[in-house]
């Protein structure tokens, strides 16, 4: 008979509440989540769905592709890698030298100081590395980091994507484009 949840330890339980909460937050908060909703009607041709094979850029290049990497990497609750890529892209192409620092801190605060709540997997010296960088900001600050996740991600995430039901679900529900099914 099941003694239930009372017999198992509390730190077990804690982080099991935490684990349950970071995955509703992403669910319910996400950005991503909403635009790809939105595309759910147009979906992408076979010729794209095959594309994202070619490499890691075109599967990000792609919008449908971004949002099933994304989705993807939700499902592996790793989708602080892409989030933390694309802040970076954000900071970088932010106009204002004024707002650097608090949009430095913000990053820094997120996904790379003690406890962030979106950690990323960034070894020792990578994280001084970016510390220092963001005690006087420049749109460069973050590179060292984006870089480490943009392999992790390349090397690691993309290949189990390409691996995964998800990808082969969508290559199979999807249709060929109009000019690939036209015959000569």
């Amino acid at each position: 008979m099941c003694k239930g949840l009372s017999s198992l330890p509390a730190s077990c339980l804690e982080r099991a509440m935490e684990l349950k909460e970071r995955l509703r937050s992403i669910l319910l908060n996400s950005h991503w989540n909403t635009s790809c909703s939105k595309m759910e009607k147009n979906k992408p041709t076979l010729e794209e769905c095959l594309g994202w094979k070619q490499s890691f850029e075109k599967l990000l290049s792609s919008k449908y592709g971004l949002c099933a990497f994304t989705a993807f990497l939700v499902s592996e609750f790793s989708e602080e890698n892409i989030s933390f890529y694309f802040a970076c892209e954000d900071y970088r192409n932010t106009k204002s030298p004024a707002k650097l620092p608090a949009k430095a801190q913000k990053i820094y605060d997120e996904f790379i100081g003690f406890d962030a709540p979106r950690e990323i997997n960034i070894d020792h010296e990578t994280r001084d590395i970016t510390r220092a960088n963001i005690q006087e900001p420049s749109t460069d600050a973050f590179d060292p980091a984006q870089h480490k996740i943009y392999m992790l991600m390349a090397k690691d995430c993309y290949p189990r994507f390409l691996r995964s039901q998800a990808y082969r679900d969508l290559v199979c529900q999807a249709k060929p484009s109009a000019t690939a099914t036209k015959k000569p």
